[in-house]
């Protein structure tokens, strides 16, 4: 396990899931925290538990970052302790159902969220990094799904195929200085995110699930390694691979099978007039 004490890590969505398992790594490992999320209850039960566990300072931000100005608001907290030496964007979430069944407003928050949250802290993380003669390390949270198209997941996989493509980006733009940026591309875990996206698992998507805290555990260790990109699982690794070898119409519609079909679909079209 690598010693992080004397650093200070930035979590967004700790309050559950991937994110709550990152950072109890993180403090494992000795760093100090800060913790956001909206749920300021379940980050304030984290404190305690981390703290008392491992010796550590957690600060904890209640805070909504798909709310216009939140990013900013977060990046000020989280430096007003000190500079921060690793960052992870890990808050998210997705929605399984007809582009068309989504509330509109839906749709704009899960961009907010899952792109231009993700893209503020990354660059202010970044710049600031730059201005420091230290080791630190971007960690951005994509999935499984920023590898193909997904029918009834349209948005959130296009806002995850964004994440892993700005990292990319960026890893290749800092490969030479001593920031590393890394995307972590998990396949189905066992979180609340199901609760949220309303999506019903089949018997192969529920076959290549993993717990969280084993997904947070492949995050960290490849960005400490410095990788670019990380599949957790093996048949998750395997289908993202296959997806270079497919057309991209075959991958939509092998996608929407493995997916699933939402809780509920568009009505038999009717006669026309």
């Amino acid at each position: 396990m690598r010693d992080l004490r004397e650093h200070r890590a930035l979590v967004t969505g700790a309050s559950s899931g991937i994110g709550r398992e990152l950072a109890r790594q993180l403090a494992a490992m000795g760093a100090d925290l800060v913790v956001a999320a909206r749920r300021g209850d379940r980050l304030q039960e984290l404190r305690q538990e981390l703290e008392a566990a491992h010796g550590v300072t957690v600060t904890c931000v209640d805070i909504d970052l798909a709310r216009e100005g939140a990013t900013n608001q977060l990046w000020q907290a989280a430096t007003a302790g000190g500079p921060v030496d690793v960052c992870v964007n890990n808050a998210g979430f997705g929605i399984f159902q007809l582009f068309s069944d989504i509330p509109l407003q839906r749709n704009q928050e899960m961009v907010r969220l899952n792109v231009l949250a993700v893209t503020e802290l990354s660059h202010r993380f970044v710049t600031a990094a730059l201005e420091r003669n230290r080791r630190a390390y971007l960690l951005n949270v994509a999935s499984t799904a920023s590898f193909q198209p997904i029918p009834y997941f349209a948005t959130y996989a296009a806002t995850k195929h964004y994440v892993l493509a700005l990292s990319e980006a960026l890893a290749h733009e800092l490969a030479r200085t001593h920031v590393s940026v890394t995307c972590l591309c998990p396949g189905g875990t066992w979180t609340e995110f199901f609760d949220t996206s309303q999506q019903t698992l089949g018997r192969l998507a529920r076959a290549s699930m993993l717990p969280p805290e084993k997904v947070a555990a492949i995050g960290l260790e490849a960005m400490l390694r410095g990788r670019r990109s990380v599949v957790t699982g093996g048949m998750n690794k395997l289908a993202a691979w296959l997806t270079r070898l497919a057309p991209r119409r075959m991958n939509g519609a092998l996608a929407a099978r493995l997916a699933g079909t939402p809780i509920r679909t568009l009505p038999a079209p009717r006669d026309r007039d």
